[in-house]
């Protein structure tokens, strides 16, 4: 129960100062969810630390639906991930290979994203030195401007990639917008997209991410990729969630305090109190990932209750008005809500003028973690 959890209740000899709840099966539920909607497979996208929420332990349990595909930014982060996943299970590098980590990238069976004509011949010239052919995906710039071929590269690469030396799995895009249905840059991306298949015959298409998974169809190609939306974010920005909340986040409170009317509270003295107030200290702040921006406009919620920020966010520690509270409600080592069924994690982002991702993969690791939900995979195998 939020508010009265004791230091069992978090699996810890010593009361945490916050406990991050991620709900596994939650996230297998969202990753059934968006195969049932895409009807293709779905590649999980777990860089990052699966967003901050254990690689390992989500790609294992994406394992228990059938999940096949993992997609990770950095190749580290592949040669990371790879012993916890069955060799049958493909690892996409998303953001290609920096020079010199090819060959360790072919030994551990990792497929590399092609972005550039460079990264192309490297591969190629490496599938040749082995004489082997050699998986890779290949990424246009489709109108983002961030990675992929150009329109005036892709031929080139057609060409090369047609040598004998690569297995072309699919050719991809990333959808800069798919957050917004109604915004014309998908449909002109989508039109690139087409022009772009056409300088690889017969290839295989893997375009929509977690928004373009609702946008239709036409998106969708043989396969698609999903981040945020396994995570329980909002995939269609404005629109309502049909994703299973996955994160709840609890704080301790540390101490409660009277202050009078004109009392200075936080840093610099920017909260100066209009009245009496009864306020809680909170032991998390901007070092566990709770943006400083939330001075003085976020919240913690304890029993349908919103306890406003006051003051502005510490490193360690922020100050909640406790005011609307029944005086007695809250003491040190018990738990107020920033993230669950009373905040969502967009409110929250909302509030910090940022976004969820960022929210989501800057959770600290000071905070005990929860794993509901995991149906007999052990976390510490799924590290």
């Amino acid at each position: 129960m939020v508010g009265k959890m004791s230091a069992s209740d978090a699996g810890h000899a010593i009361a945490p100062s916050g406990v991050l709840t991620i709900d596994i099966a939650a996230i297998r539920a969202n990753y059934a969810y968006l195969k049932d909607v895409s009807q293709r497979p779905v590649a999980a996208v777990v860089k990052a630390d699966a967003y901050g929420l254990g690689a390992g332990i989500v790609s294992r349990a994406l394992l228990l639906e059938g999940c096949e595909n993992f997609c990770v930014a950095h190749l580290g982060e592949a040669l990371s991930l790879r012993a916890a996943l069955p060799e049958t299970s493909r690892l996409f590098v998303l953001n290609g290979i920096l020079p010199g980590g090819e060959a360790a990238c072919a030994a551990a069976n990792i497929v590399p994203v092609i972005n550039s004509l460079d990264q192309l011949r490297r591969w190629a010239d490496l599938a040749a030195a082995l004489g082997r052919v050699l998986p890779a995906v290949m990424q246009v710039d489709t109108g983002m401007s961030r990675l992929g071929l150009m329109p005036e590269e892709r031929q080139a690469a057609a060409m090369l990639a047609a040598s004998g030396r690569i297995e072309l799995m699919f050719v991809m895009s990333h959808l800069a917008s798919a957050d917004a249905a109604e915004d014309a840059q998908n449909g002109a991306q989508l039109g690139e997209m087409t022009r772009a298949l056409a300088d690889f015959p017969g290839a295989k298409l893997c375009f929509a991410n977690s928004g373009g998974i609702f946008l239709g169809p036409a998106f969708h190609g043989a396969m698609v990729r999903s981040g945020i939306a396994l995570y329980g974010g909002a995939p269609m920005g404005d629109r309502p969630n049909p994703m299973q909340p996955v994160v709840r986040l609890d704080i301790a409170v540390i101490q409660t305090r009277r202050v009078a009317a004109g009392a200075l509270i936080g840093y610099g003295g920017t909260h100066v109190a209009q009245r009496p107030m009864r306020l809680a200290t909170l032991a998390a702040g901007y070092a566990d990932g709770l943006p400083r921006t939330l001075s003085d406009q976020g919240a913690a919620y304890f029993g349908g209750q919103r306890l406003p920020i006051t003051g502005r966010v510490s490193m360690d520690s922020m100050v909640v008005d406790i005011s609307a509270l029944p005086e007695g409600t809250l003491k040190p080592g018990d738990y107020v809500e920033m993230i669950g069924r009373q905040q969502t994690l967009e409110a929250l982002a909302q509030d910090a003028g940022t976004i969820s991702y960022e929210i989501l993969t800057g959770l600290g690791s000071r905070f005990a973690r929860r794993y509901p939900g995991m149906d007999g995979v052990a976390v510490s195998e799924a590290k």
